[in-house]
């Protein structure tokens, strides 16, 4: 499986630049950011945190579409004349998130055309993540899709530095962000520790040998 794409992770310094003035908020884990079916009026961007993109058919069933980090923007669909919003965005740890109404965002999207460019490369590698994230569900296992995440999560901080993001995530995140039980993401987590792919020492580190387990 391939990571989640040096080219996202380029884009969120530049992004939080050159974004225009913004409203920041901070949601707790577990709170809905925007719900499916609100008049959409702004695009968001994730300055810190995790959040969790999902959608209720019109018979009643849900679905995980995405599991977005710091750099992301959701809600993007109203820049293009979308009413309403089609997903619920919920942070499932503590999360600081730039609100940015939809006419400044068109503007700049139109009058700048580096920010047009840059924006319309990161929504075509965010998509290609997610139809690799769909393809991990249904072809792979709870061991391998939790060793992919735990290693996207790993390539997400600066090089040499333990990524902020593990001092927020517990194992029931994990559960949700993997699709699985809380009591198999304990399961695998001693297995990696034990063959020593991870290690908790002032915090956890995955290791690149981690990588092992999606080559079985």
């Amino acid at each position: 499986m391939k990571s989640r794409g040096r080219g996202l992770l380029d884009a969120q310094p530049y992004f939080s630049t050159a974004l225009p003035t913004r409203k920041i908020a901070e949601f707790k884990a577990g709170q809905t950011i925007i719900s499916q079916g609100e008049e959409c009026t702004d695009v968001h961007y994730i300055d810190e945190g995790i959040v969790k993109l999902t959608s209720v058919s019109n018979r009643g069933r849900g679905a995980v579409l995405g599991i977005l980090g710091s750099g992301d923007f959701f809600g993007e669909s109203c820049i293009s004349g979308q009413s309403v919003y089609l997903t619920s965005a919920i942070a499932l740890v503590q999360s600081k998130v730039s609100i940015i109404k939809r006419k400044a965002m068109v503007r700049l999207v139109e009058e700048d055309p580096t920010v047009s460019m840059r924006f319309i490369n990161y929504l075509l590698l965010r998509n290609l993540r997610m139809e690799q994230n769909l393809m991990d569900h249904l072809f792979n296992s709870s061991e391998k899709r939790l060793a992919r995440t735990l290693l996207l999560l790993a390539r997400s901080g600066e090089e040499g530095k333990l990524p902020p993001i593990f001092e927020k995530i517990n194992q029931d995140t994990l559960a949700e962000m993997v699709g699985t039980t809380r009591s198999r993401i304990k399961f695998f987590m001693n297995k990696f520790r034990k063959l020593g792919f991870i290690h908790y020492n002032g915090g956890l580190k995955v290791h690149n040998s981690l990588a092992r387990v999606l080559e079985e």
